[in-house]
């Protein structure tokens, strides 16, 4: 009915004429006031044309409040036993954060769910309850390539709330240093992108750690690039930010800026970070600031920079995966990826050995990149998810198969496999 209801034009009235004086007027609850002066018949469903009855309104607003009351309270309960399992935990030696049961919760939550509330809000009311859960029973300190505002911290923050402690690390490498060392409890690392592939830095940390740490958990987050700057477009003649940013802002950057001057950061903030002192330099001198950078709006929004351009990223899908690192094994959770690295034995068709393993396993390969080994030329390192637990049977019986047509493989983790984005 409302589309019929708005494709019926009317005459504007005298009262709509008269400007804003007699629309705060029909604000006041006088319906059909504005359209008394023509004559013309306003629906009689308009939201914006009925009385509020102040009585009906604070008596919702009365329920609302009895029952953030009941919220706060039940809260509070739950979190009371959530100690007690902290407790139990503590003295067990089980890990306070388990990917496994953090499945299990949010699985059932949803499942619950029957609106209005999206599955998306629930599912972030719930991150957030379980990050305050880690506070009680544990403050967990979670390390991410930085500075504040990188992808890495987004998507850390993302999964595991607010509530727990995170620690800017300057490389990719040091998060695996300091996991290995117990400095952090978990670090956060990218691993692959769906435009640009493999993570070069977080694999041939993976080759330097050999299994020390490994998979624990997977987050995958939806990356949205915008160009960072305080000038004006046309200033712009040096972009700072990661590689693999600029490569998934190819088209982009090839089109708008042929010829700027693209430059490489450890991280997108780190760049954003760059931007801003390179433009307070050259104001500080007297010349035109032209120094932007590539990264998410949480960090133009840190470093107090501008949004010139948001989402230019080449591909709208464009999704980062990112592992969370530990020295922990996942237990399974029925819905698992693993992940290993390998070097095949030097021997014709060692490879094509080694994947058939996995196919007459009826086993599902997600993924598979490769890097130099490092140890001779033209030798390689090969990394390989697929789908299952290294507990289910025939997972095991496939690693160890394969593990016969391999100089060396590695079980870099069994972990739940992530059914959202971020």
């Amino acid at each position: 009915m409302a589309k019929k209801t708005s494709r019926k034009k009317t005459a504007p009235s005298k009262a709509a004429r008269s400007g804003p004086s007699s629309q705060k007027r029909g604000d006041k609850g006088t319906p059909g006031q504005a359209s008394r002066g023509s004559g013309a018949k306003q629906p009689a469903s308009s939201a914006t044309e009925q009385p509020i009855d102040s009585k009906v309104l604070l008596r919702y607003r009365e329920q609302i409040s009895s029952l953030d009351a009941q919220l706060v309270k039940l809260l509070n309960e739950r979190s009371r036993l959530v100690v007690r399992v902290g407790k139990k935990k503590r003295s067990s030696g089980i890990p306070i954060y388990a990917p496994h049961r953090e499945q299990e919760v949010l699985a059932r939550v949803l499942r619950a769910n029957r609106g209005p509330l999206h599955d998306r809000t629930i599912e972030a009311v719930y991150r957030e309850l379980m990050s305050g859960s880690f506070s009680l029973e544990h403050a967990l300190r979670i390390g991410y390539l930085g500075p504040p505002g990188s992808y890495s911290h987004l998507a850390a923050t993302r999964h595991f709330g607010q509530s727990v402690t995170y620690e800017d690390l300057h490389e990719i490498g040091g998060v695996f240093t300091e996991v290995r060392r117990g400095h952090v409890d978990y670090g956060l690392a990218p691993v692959e992108n769906s435009l640009g592939g493999g993570i070069v830095e977080s694999l041939d940390a993976f080759k330097a750690s050999r299994g020390e740490v490994g998979i624990y958990a997977e987050v995958q987050l939806s990356v949205r690039h915008s160009l960072l700057a305080n000038c004006e477009p046309r200033q712009v003649r040096r972009i700072h930010s990661k590689p693999e940013v600029f490569s998934q802002c190819r088209t982009w950057l090839a089109t708008q800026y042929p010829n700027a001057d693209l430059i490489p950061a450890a991280s997108s903030s780190r760049a954003a970070l760059t931007a801003v002192e390179e433009n307070r330099v050259a104001e500080s001198i007297g010349a035109e600031p032209g120094s932007a950078a590539i990264g998410s709006e949480l960090a133009g929004s840190i470093y107090g920079l501008q949004v010139l351009f948001a989402r230019i990223e080449d591909d709208p899908s464009n999704i980062t995966r990112f592992a969370v690192i530990s020295r922990q094994k996942a237990k399974r959770s029925g819905d698992d990826k693993t992940s290993i690295m390998f070097n095949t034995a030097d021997k014709p068709g060692a490879l094509v050995e080694v994947l058939l393993v996995f196919r007459e396993a009826g086993i599902n390969l997600s993924h598979i990149d490769k890097r130099p080994s490092g140890s001779s030329n033209w030798e390689y390192t090969f990394f390989v998810d697929f789908l299952g637990h290294r507990d289910d049977k025939p997972v095991g019986k496939a690693l160890r198969d394969a593990a016969q047509h391999c100089k060396e493989l590695i079980v870099l983790g069994s972990y739940p496999r992530a059914k959202r984005i971020l």
